[in-house]
């Protein structure tokens, strides 16, 4: 096999994860988004930083960003091996200066109605995909923080969140999880799963509904740390490839150890001892359909045919007659 070409086992998987969070103003979004990591880079868009808790931000390093070339020129001119994630605050504020900075570059991409043309949101698409792909290389998590925005479907109220507009579709393939944040009174939730009122994705099945703690009490004395994302969705995250990962090796295993008996079927009398153990094998996912698969394929290979009145490979009805037809011819010059 070509070192393009690998099995599922063999695929290198990057472990860093590229999330959204969205919900409703004041929330502790930005928050919820530190906790990524133990030493994250804040990126902000939005002149939120103020707003978060001294407590929290304590000495996170910031980029208060005032237009998209000063972004460009962190990730070009800095040194950002320190960081271990990068947290954009807001994602949809960042789009925007990213809409900017692509109008200006090109005013042939620029609406009469100052907004970008279609091939322009084109252009957003692929900038954002390249610097998704440039931070992943770098090894960093990457989290984008957004606002909850409220719309009316069939009747139906949903939130959904303030990240790309008519080019969120295209722009929210490039992340893995997407989740969104509410709160009920001190109670506050975050849910990965797409439902009929919020949008979610959620590729390492997380519960559906998870309480997030506080992290200071009524008296404002701080009773865990900011480690939510870290411990409930990037381990976990880490936890299931590690388990595709290795369902896939033993999945490879057992197939190349049935490929080995179907290897040594040579005629009906061995296909049918096969075919009597088939389920012997420990299977696991599609293994017993693509064993029967791989075995009619080698029947066939070897001009046997299933008879489903004795439920067993016999000789093919043509192999039969060209055998009766050379053994008659032999008897005649006896």
């Amino acid at each position: 096999m070509s070192n393009s070409i690998r099995k599922p086992s063999e695929l290198i998987i990057n472990p860093k994860i590229k999330m959204l969070i969205y919900g409703q103003s004041g929330i502790g979004k930005t928050t919820l988004a530190l906790s990524v990591s133990k030493n994250p880079l804040l990126f902000d868009f939005d002149e939120g930083v103020n707003r978060v808790d001294f407590r929290i931000l304590g000495d996170t390093a910031t980029v208060q960003v005032e237009n998209y070339q000063d972004f460009l020129d962190v990730l070009d001119k800095e040194d950002l091996t320190p960081y271990d994630a990068l947290v954009f605050d807001t994602g949809g504020k960042m789009l925007d200066f990213m809409a900017d900075f692509i109008m200006k570059s090109d005013y042939k991409l620029k609406n009469k109605n100052g907004m970008l043309t279609l091939q322009g949101y084109g252009v957003r698409k692929g900038a954002f995909s390249a610097i998704c792909k440039r931070i992943n290389t770098m090894g960093k998590d990457v989290v984008f923080v957004a606002h909850r925005e409220t719309v009316t479907e069939d009747e139906q109220t949903r939130f959904i969140p303030q990240f790309g507009g008519s080019n969120y579709d295209a722009l929210v393939r490039e992340l893995d999880v997407v989740g969104y944040m509410e709160a009920n009174g001190r109670i506050r939730t975050i849910t990965f799963d797409p439902t009929s009122r919020n949008d979610g994705k959620n590729t390492c099945n997380l519960p559906s509904v998870i309480n997030i703690p506080e992290l200071f009490n009524e008296q404002g004395e701080k009773v865990r740390e900011n480690v939510f994302l870290r411990e409930k969705v990037i381990d976990t995250y880490i936890n299931r490839l590690n388990q595709r990962k290795q369902s896939s090796e033993a999945f490879n295993i057992l197939m190349d150890n049935i490929q080995k008996e179907i290897d040594l079927i040579t005629d009906a009398k061995s296909a049918n001892m096969f075919l009597a153990n088939i389920e012997s094998f420990e299977h696991k996912e599609t293994s017993l359909l693509l064993s029967k698969q791989k075995l009619m394929q080698k029947a066939k290979s070897l001009s046997l045919e299933f008879d489903k009145e004795t439920s067993a490979f016999i000789i093919a009805k043509a192999k039969k007659d060209e055998q009766v037809f050379f053994l008659s011819i032999n008897i005649r010059y006896l």
